[in-house]
């Protein structure tokens, strides 16, 4: 089909079609977005919806699928979550009298770049990451920078890491959307939506180029980052994908932060699994380490303590300084109480004013604004005495009294949810509008009041006024009383049950009345966009009372949930110590209802690095383990503790070795990742880590799996760049026999009360090995049928007293406990001997052959 054939809205559709030819184009066409071709196609099929098709031209026709404007948010959000790119292009200005309407791509939405409200996650972040790899420039090996920015709160940063940390800090990140260069390929494992870009995007003097643009300076070094660095790649990128996505959201990136993974605790992935930090292994929040302490209750708060336990500090009097803001609400629980209570209405100020900035914003939105800059007062009032801020470990936010001013003269106390619809600008704001407005009243008054007039008038009962967008303003009477109709109403529709009619008067009335709201609309939405304007300049000052907010939430959060369960304030220090006394689980503690939770100490002395830590399944070890690692955890997060006391020497990585949940679908059985993970751990690990290893060996031999985890514990041991603070819990007693050998492993084992046959665990870590491990009784208690746990028990007698010699099992006895037996040889002699026919001579000696027969092949099978 030649260019001359095609519709004129179809060109215009496939010149925007050509710059966005890897996204879904929603082309609005009135009130609908409508999508074409292939698009229509993955749009029907992605949202079940219907695909019809259009003409263009020539006779042809193409795929079609609508969706109305008006629930646009909805379709968009659930492509977007099956990882597709969907460019917005709207009707720009004013519909010609002429020709087409002017259209063009506004923005384009990707799964890191949506700034809708109802597509975001409101209690985490939204995060876009560029990834680039470089192997060339240094001699450790390849080494990568991250980058990444949540475009709905200004958040952005960089950092360069050696390779193997980076999906540890992708994995802390969860970023929805991950740039890369489409000449490089990201290792295995990555989670999330990729995104490839051409290699030339990260070239280094284009990016340096673009970031000197963006924050208008001359050079770099002010946000720590050295001209061409890697890191100048992969922010620059970041910066050149926003610019063709979502460039106003660009307004909102005003600094970059340049930050090291010597400032945070490193936290790999499986670790992060395994202590269910963010989420458990059923994927759900409840009953995770931030579902506990999650108290917040403002979204603005509730991402910053997301980040705080995804990113526990090295920095002593970083810590102390959170951990004084958490001490203040714990010691003041009314400020707390009244706190909390006047942040509850805050709205998400980060995300608010990021609409406003990209020019996303709507009046509902400004009123929300209001409301919250009206409470900050409230907020600062509640911290202050005698008009002075009483906790300097506080942070104290900014009352944006111009702002707040400047929003309440401007907006109505309750205007319409979008700018379709007139009352957004209050009466006395603007003297324009305010005469347009007077003028129009008159027409306005006589409309409202021309159904009363004209029912007085004719004396029709059933006589209405009415209004809608083809006819305009009309008169209606039944049909009945239709012949009443005075000579100046003039006919103008005839329904089935009623009669239309329009008087000359009422259309002058009318035109001024429709004029005046054409009229009044188009200031008030330029007054509206004034408005916003204003509002965009006080950006950073909004967005740093934002975050003042967001960290008196958090605080105020860890002060309820520590007041709440008695937690104390741990000492953090410099210093190799390990000191808790009476420490308990977080998680845990709080799903108990009617149990008390068993404390525990964890104390290392003077010289000891290994506990090795032996006793029963299902007796608390795993989470001996587990609260000793969140405990240290939430202490370098800043937070209160749940224990009687706790002295914690900086910890700069924690390791767990605790199952096998998520690598065995990539072909790898659960032995081998076992020991990808312990080599890991014993590559990385320093003096100053802490590892938390559970049943190291078990996925093998018995002799292969002890041999392991003895060379494991020697290493730790004896390695000097290693030596690390580590419990490592086992089933292999001999294990115990290296606190003899070695003098920094001590044994310790949960405490067992046996009597008359029955087992309580009684859930307490004490000094010394576990003689036994109670594995059959455990297997009881999860329901194995009787016979099973009679022959068990039977069996284990037997190895115990064959020792290391081995064990023959007597097939006699395991016949004894099927429920079936098919054949017993004795049985089957008893079955032919004619009992009646035998003489009692005759039967002693039958009973005495049969015990020499049997007894004699008894004592052969024994030996």
């Amino acid at each position: 089909m030649s260019n001359e054939d095609i519709t004129p809205v179809r060109r215009q559709y496939l010149e925007e079609k050509k710059k966005h030819p890897d996204a879904i184009l929603f082309f609005r066409l009135g009130d609908f977005y409508e999508t074409f071709d292939e698009d229509a196609e993955i749009t029907a099929r992605e949202l079940d919806i219907v695909l019809t098709s259009r003409p263009v031209g020539g006779g042809v026709r193409v795929p079609l699928a609508g969706i109305p404007y008006h629930a646009v948010e909805n379709y968009l959000a659930r492509l977007i979550q099956k990882g597709y790119h969907v460019a917005v292009c709207e009707q720009i200005g004013e519909v010609p009298a002429k020709g087409l309407v002017e259209r063009k791509v506004v923005r384009v939405v990707t799964p890191g770049t949506v700034t809708e409200p109802g597509l975001l996650p409101g209690d985490a972040n939204n995060y876009l990451a560029a990834v680039i790899l470089d192997s060339s420039g240094s001699s450790f090996g390849t080494v990568a920078s991250v980058s990444y920015t949540d475009v709905t709160t200004g958040e952005f940063a960089v950092v360069e890491l050696p390779l193997e940390a980076l999906r540890a800090e992708l994995t802390r990140l969860h970023p929805a959307e991950i740039l890369h260069s489409d000449n490089q390929v990201l290792p295995d494992g990555i989670a999330g939506h990729l995104t490839a870009l051409p290699a030339w995007k990260f070239e280094p003097g284009k990016c340096n180029e673009v970031l000197l643009t963006q924050f208008k300076s001359s050079t770099l070094d002010g946000f720590g980052l050295k001209a061409n660095s890697l890191s100048v790649r992969a922010a620059g990128a970041i910066v050149q994908y926003l610019k063709e996505t979502q460039p106003d959201a660009l307004n909102l990136l005003n600094s970059l932060r340049s930050y090291s993974l010597n400032e945070f605790m490193t936290l790999d992935a499986s670790t992060r699994r395994n202590l269910e930090l963010n989420e458990t292994l059923r994927g759900e929040r409840k009953g995770s380490l931030l579902g506990a302490l999650d108290a917040t209750v403002t979204p603005m708060g509730k991402r910053m303590i997301h980040q705080w336990v995804s990113q526990p500090l090295l920095n002593v009097e970083r810590i102390q300084k959170r951990q004084n803001g958490v001490a203040y609400f714990v010691q003041n629980g009314m400020a707390r109480a009244e706190l909390r209570e006047t942040l509850k209405p805050i709205a998400d100020l980060e995300r608010l004013i990021n609409r406003v900035i990209t020019g996303q914003a709507q009046p509902r939105d400004l009123v929300a604004m209001r409301g919250t800059l009206g409470a900050v007062s409230a907020i600062v009032e509640v911290l202050q005495e005698n008009g002075k801020w009483k906790a300097e470990q506080l942070p104290k936010p900014d009352l944006l009294g111009g702002q707040l001013s400047l929003l309440q003269n401007a907006l109505d106390d309750d205007p319409p949810a979008t700018l379709q619809n007139t009352g957004v600008i209050r009466p006395g704001y603007s003297q324009e509008l305010d005469s347009v407005m007077d003028a129009s009243k008159h027409a306005r008054e006589w409309i409202a009041n021309l159904e009363s007039v004209e029912r007085e008038k004719t004396g029709i009962k059933t006589l209405k006024v009415g209004y809608n967008k083809v006819f305009g303003y009309y008169i209606e009477i039944s049909r009945g009383a239709a012949d009443k109709a005075p000579e100046h109403y003039i006919r103008k529709q005839t329904l089935v049950n009623a009669e239309r009619f329009i008087t000359p008067e009422m259309k002058e009335y009318e035109t001024l009345v429709l004029n005046a709201e054409e009229r009044i609309k188009e200031i008030e939405t330029r007054l509206f966009k004034e408005l916003c304007a204003e509002l965009a300049k006080a950006a950073s000052q909004i967005l740093a009372t934002a975050r003042a907010i967001a960290t008196l939430d958090a605080l105020s959060a860890l002060g309820e949930v520590a007041s709440l369960n008695g937690y104390t304030q741990p000492e953090v220090h410099e210093g190799g110590g390990l000191e808790i006394r009476e420490g308990r689980h977080p998680v845990v503690e709080q799903s108990l209802k009617s149990e008390r939770y068993i404390s525990n100490d964890v104390i290392f002395e003077a010289g000891e690095l290994v506990r090795v830590i032996t006793g029963p399944n299902m007796s608390g070890k795993s989470t001996y383990l587990r609260q000793t690692a969140l405990i240290v955890l939430m202490a370098q997060m800043g937070s209160f503790v749940p224990a009687a006391s706790a002295k914690i020497g900086l910890v700069d990585r924690i390791f767990t070795r605790i199952g096998a949940q998520d690598e065995i679908h990539a072909g790898q059985s659960t032995f081998m990742v076992e020991m990808v993970e312990a080599a890991n751990i014993l590559h990385h690990a320093t003096p100053r880590s802490l590892l938390i290893l559970d049943e190291i060996g078990r996925g093998t031999s018995t002799y292969d799996g002890l041999s392991i985890a003895w060379g494991i514990i020697e290493y730790i041991h004896n390695h000097p760049g290693l030596r690390a603070k580590t419990l490592f819990a086992t089933h292999y007693h001999e294990l115990t026999q290296l606190a003899e050998l070695l003098p920094g492993v001590r044994n310790y084992n949960v405490a067992v009360s046996e009597s008359e046959g029955k087992v309580v665990f009684l859930h307490k870590i004490i000094p010394g090995g576990a003689d036994r491990s109670y594995g059959i009784h455990v297997a009881q208690l999860a329901g194995l049928p009787a016979p099973v746990i009679a022959r068990a028990n039977e069996i284990m007698i037997e190895l115990e007293k064959s020792a290391a010699r081995g064990v023959r099992i007597d097939p006699n006895v395991a016949q004894q406990v099927a429920l079936f037996p098919e054949t017993n040889p004795l049985l089957d002699e008893l079955k032919e001997v004619d009992v009646n026919a035998l003489s009692p001579i005759e039967a002693l000696n039958k009973l005495f052959e049969w015990q020499r027969k049997f007894a004699k092949r008894d004592k052969e099978q024994k030996h």
